[in-house]
């Protein structure tokens, strides 16, 4: 495994060219080590506050590698909840790939390449990491993928919901990436769906999500099953409490309580999601009950 660099006091922001810079064939490969000095003059640290220091984070990734060792899949549904509520930000922060190409090639890139291990491809007869595991997409990066599924899938302060969709790696390559998890009720109806065993695996959450997604759009779901109102300032104490935050490792931390999903929201939308599933067009065919 790559060896862990040397932990900065704040995390910082790495710009996209100078992180593209650097992830060179050699350093893909694993035969070079990250320009660590390099990296450090190209980043700009964030502001001195509890929120941005980057000692504990480090800590939550190594016990992440410690717990699940060789079984770095597993590793998602527990850092994902725990991730977020450790970097309080708003969406708007989250937005900015600098900050995500700083914990990749700066904070932690042996996490990345610990839970994207080098493969050989069709471009590469060499063992090889993705570049998109360290800069990449928001439903592709390493740590950005975690972030963002925790804020969709999250409700409200509970962090249940994240658990069980980071448990179905679908959730990230398929779902992630869709409009339609935008909207909180459809994404809690999948949670649901997921919970009750009927779209529990890959190729039928694949198939449903597919095609909700192409049944209609988040208005047209908001229409039948409307949002709760957002409370933003619910939200922004939850960033402003970062000094006082403690996430626990052997206990779902509390995310901000700024609007829930109640069941009988989720059920307004279920019926639908349930005929769509029954008529849904599933890659390799029908699948069996709780496939």
């Amino acid at each position: 495994m790559t060896a862990a660099p040397q932990t900065p006091y704040l995390l910082g922001l790495l710009p996209e060219r100078d992180a593209t810079r650097y992830l060179t064939t050699s350093v893909l490969q694993g035969v070079e080590r990250l320009p660590r000095l390099a990296i450090d003059k190209a980043c700009t640290p964030l502001e001195n506050e509890p929120r941005w220091e980057a000692g504990p984070v480090r800590e939550l990734i190594d016990e992440a590698m410690d717990r699940f060792d060789d079984r770095a899949t597993q590793a998602d549904a527990w850092l994902a909840p725990r991730l977020h509520a450790m970097l309080r930000m708003n969406r708007q922060e989250a937005a900015d790939s600098r900050r995500w190409n700083f914990l990749a090639l700066r904070l932690a890139p042996d996490y990345v390449f610990w839970r994207n291990p080098p493969k050989v491809s069709k471009s590469s007869l060499v063992p090889q990491a993705h570049r998109a595991h360290f800069v990449g997409s928001f439903h592709k990066q390493t740590f950005s993928r975690l972030w963002w599924a925790a804020e969709l899938f999250r409700n409200g302060s509970d962090y249940g919901p994240v658990e069980v969709a980071c448990g179905n790696q679908e959730s990230f390559n398929t779902v992630l990436r869709l409009e339609i998890v935008c909207h909180q009720v459809t994404a809690q109806a999948l949670i649901r769906l997921m919970q009750e065993g009927a779209v529990r695996k890959g190729r039928s959450l694949n198939g449903l999500a597919k095609a909700i997604n192409s049944a209609g759009s988040t208005l047209l779901f908001d229409v039948l099953a409307p949002d709760p109102p957002w409370d933003g300032r619910a939200n922004d104490q939850w960033v402003k409490d970062a000094a006082s935050a403690f996430v626990q490792y052997d206990a779902l931390p509390e995310g901000p309580d700024d609007g829930s999903v109640t069941s009988q929201d989720v059920d307004a939308l279920l019926p639908l999601f349930r005929e769509l599933f029954a008529t849904a067009d599933i890659r390799g065919g029908k699948p069996s009950e709780g496939e």
